[in-house]
């Protein structure tokens, strides 16, 4: 019995590379942080700080524009033999942690914008590095586990996060202190990349048989399959960004409590998205195994489908009349399944299709769909909730229709893959 323990364990976790459970660690860390403000920023600016829902949904979407120059300089810095992975992560953190520091001094829009902006130079840093980092240490038979370890790293520090804010906002009341600990969170994370990581192989290649940057970018843009994917993939960055911006601010002001005719409080709110996070923690490794047995596009078309069926349940959430908690929860744990069928098999189908010595560039246009997601989800998101309720609930309806147009891009970037 044991023996067969022991052997069930071993399949949910093949032979892992040592840098990947370092990096794991850090982002663990820094995420505990992230978790603190994720979720709770939208309801900061808007009911304390008295800024409309539109207004901080153009803020947030601001990092987009820092972002889109983050993660070009972000995919050419990692690819360099003369900067690399390591020291692209370490320029990411310290900025994140300045831009942490600025929002949490924030009291006007033009504040917010800045700090945003900060922020998403951080980000955009930060993921083409990061993503790489996991890339250059799996193997083609471990590649889905291997993201999925690097993102169940992810999802369980935002968990712990979600909690410790509800905690905090509980005990002492403000929110600022909150970008604080995101701040001290991302100086950990430096620390742990700046002793535990180092460059991988692939990074020892020589710059003269390196691709010319430009002709790098020239020939990812040139890549059929690869631009295929990025259009589908715009769609599934845009739905995450309505988790993390639209979804708390609409908990807390449109889906009233029966007993109460308000919103849900913080501490609930806090404990849906923590369950959201939990939920996709148990999912990760079961749900990746599962895929694997999929085609990259198989398991990308279940997740647009748990896309769907979960903005079906927002829907409700905000137009029954009565369960609104339960709708929420359910709604929110299949999103958990929706993203954990998405992000190891995104990951591995750019791996797949990107040279070694160019990963850097693939995962930094791979990147950019984060920030075209958010600079369409958030404000998009911001002006649906500044609508009368009605416009506001049918909001959700919108993105079970734009599921069908990810449902064809997906079958045909299929045709394309099997020629």
């Amino acid at each position: 019995m044991k023996l067969a323990s022991q052997s069930q364990l071993s399949s949910w976790l093949p032979s892992i590379h040592p840098q990947v459970w370092i990096f794991a660690i850090g982002r663990f860390l820094s995420e505990v942080g992230t978790g603190c403000t994720l979720f709770y920023a939208p309801i900061f600016f808007v009911n304390q700080l008295g800024l409309s829902a539109t207004s901080v949904g153009v803020a947030l979407g601001s990092a987009s524009i820092s972002g889109v120059v983050g993660r070009v300089a972000g995919g050419f810095l990692a690819d360099s033999g003369h900067w690399g992975r390591r020291r692209t992560l370490l320029l990411a953190t310290a900025i994140s942690a300045i831009a942490s520091l600025v929002l949490a001094a924030t009291n006007n829009f033009t504040s917010l914008v800045i700090g945003s902006l900060i922020s998403g130079l951080g980000i955009g840093f930060y993921w083409p590095a990061a993503e790489a980092v996991v890339a250059d240490a799996s193997q083609i038979d471990n590649r889905r586990e291997t993201f999925a370890i690097a993102r169940l790293a992810d999802n369980l520090g935002l968990a712990i996060g979600i909690v410790l804010a509800g905690f905090l906002i509980a005990v002492i009341g403000s929110y600022r202190w909150l970008f604080v600990i995101d701040a001290i969170s991302f100086l950990v994370f430096f620390g742990v990349v700046y002793v535990g990581i180092i460059e991988t192989e692939q990074q020892q290649i020589k710059e003269s048989e390196k691709t010319e940057h430009f002709a790098s970018w020239m020939a990812v843009l040139s890549n059929r399959r690869f631009l295929v994917y990025i259009a589908v993939n715009i769609f599934f960055t845009i739905y995450i960004s309505q988790i993390h911006s639209t979804l708390p601010l609409y908990f807390k002001n449109f889906v009233l409590v029966e007993s109460t005719a308000t919103g849900f409080t913080e501490t609930t709110i806090s404990g849906l998205f923590a369950w959201h996070l939990v939920f996709a923690i148990i999912c990760q490794l079961p749900v990746t195994s599962i895929l694997k047995r999929c085609s990259h596009t198989l398991a990308l078309t279940a997740s647009a489908i748990f896309w769907a069926i979960g903005f079906g349940l927002i829907w409700v959430s905000g137009t029954a009349t009565s369960h609104h908690l339960v709708w929420v929860i359910l709604a929110l744990g299949v999103f958990a399944v929706a993203i954990v069928s998405y992000t190891p098999s995104s990951a591995s189908l750019v791996t797949e299709l990107a040279p070694e010595n160019q990963r850097g560039v693939y995962f930094s246009i791979n990147a950019l769909c984060w920030a075209v997601g958010s600079f369409i989800g958030h404000p998009l998101g911001g002006w649906a909730l500044d609508q009368p309720q009605i416009i506001t609930n049918s909001y959700w309806l919108g993105f079970i229709l734009s599921v069908a147009i990810a449902l064809a891009i997906l079958q045909y970037l299929n045709r394309i893959l099997a020629d």
